[in-house]
């Protein structure tokens, strides 16, 4: 963590140079989720590789930019590409990003993930609003020492995603008529995909949906004091008893076949952000 605070301030005075707007909104898209990008009337484009300390996206489908521009009418920043855990990065390179939005203003985080279903009672292609999670990553991006330019020691995690956020898009949801479904995400850290018994596992612990990202972006946020909410796409479905192989591209597929329902809602919720 040593330095972390000055990487930070480095890497946002970078963004600052090539964009002046501070963004009301910081939008992770995920696998399979990045043609949302194309929805954002881009300002800037800034490949990973130019903006000091990033790291760089080497997940299939993850194009590896930061799209600075106004979605809605509204300025934000998006990155084309996350990091995960599989990739070899540490946590706190993973989070990396998340420090930046908020240095450079960002009021509000939103996440998007592919996941797979774990509800009995979801279906492909279903959106699922994250309600809380469970951390299986075996690690937490604050560990050690802690800097308190950037948040407390022991931030609370009862909250951890914003109350008005889920509701705002609740209720977009409702007047959009998408079906959104609500449940509890469990990150494990890839990537391979689970065995039957570990899914069966999964579920009894109470999660809805798995996936490999999104725990220590919302851990980080939650420390950084920057109001997060995240939406999984449930790309396939994971029930033990009823298991059949899945393969990267149709996960890919599912994701851009429920892309569009996703594209609505946030710019929806963007617009309507303070």
């Amino acid at each position: 963590m040593s330095g972390l605070y000055e990487q930070i301030q480095e890497a946002a005075a970078f963004v600052r140079r090539q964009w002046q707007s501070t963004p009301v909104a910081a939008i992770v898209l995920g696998t399979g989720l990045g043609s949302l990008a194309a929805d954002i009337v881009p300002e800037v484009v800034l490949p990973y590789e130019q903006i000091p300390h990033f790291p760089r996206s080497t997940a299939p489908s993850h194009k590896g930019q930061l799209v600075c521009g106004t979605l809605a009418g509204r300025p934000v920043v998006a990155m084309e590409g996350r990091f995960h855990y599989y990739e070899g990065y540490s946590l706190q390179q993973i989070t990396f990003p998340i420090r930046v939005f908020k240095a450079l203003g960002a009021s509000t985080l939103l996440l998007t993930n592919a996941a797979g279903g774990l509800n009995p009672r979801f279906r492909k292609g279903d959106l699922m609003l994250i309600e809380d999670h469970i951390n299986l990553l075996g690690d937490n991006p604050l560990i050690g020492p802690n800097d308190e330019r950037l948040g407390e020691r022991f931030p609370d995690m009862s909250r951890a995603y914003d109350p008005t956020l889920r509701q705002q898009l609740q209720q977009l949801a409702l007047e959009e008529r998408i079906p959104l479904q609500g449940g509890v995400f469990v990150a494990l850290p890839g990537p391979s995909l689970e065995t039957a018994a570990e899914y069966r596992f999964l579920r009894t612990i109470g999660a809805d949906a798995v996936g490999m990202s999104t725990v220590p972006e919302v851990i980080v946020a939650v420390h950084a004091r920057l109001p997060v909410a995240a939406i999984s796409v449930i790309t396939d479905m994971c029930l033990p008893d009823a298991l059949a192989p899945v393969s990267l591209p149709e996960i890919l597929h599912a994701a851009q076949q429920a892309e569009p329902l996703l594209r609505r809602l946030i710019t929806r919720l963007v617009a309507t952000l303070p």
